[in-house]
């Protein structure tokens, strides 16, 4: 099974490296741009029975490793 794991910072949470692409494309020359929040992706591959034990096992890998749930949320997409 196949799943992207999202994980973007908080509403509210200070984010310098997105204020910093912020910049980086106003100076490119980039128009429009009001604001920008970086994260991360992780492409995993698992094997679980069904889509619920793969939720199961991905929800704990976030809670444990991938996002810092004080500051970070984090989403689960099966594909």
């Amino acid at each position: 099974m196949k799943a992207r794991v999202t994980v973007t910072l908080k509403t509210g949470v200070l984010d310098p490296q997105g204020k910093a692409i912020e910049g980086a494309l106003t100076s490119l020359g980039v128009e429009g741009v009001g604001s920008v929040r970086q994260g991360k992706v992780f492409d995993i591959e698992l094997e679980a029975a069904d889509r619920a034990q793969a939720e199961s096992v991905l929800k704990a890998a976030c809670e444990k490793l991938l996002a810092n749930t004080v500051v970070e949320n984090y989403r689960i997409e099966i594909v």
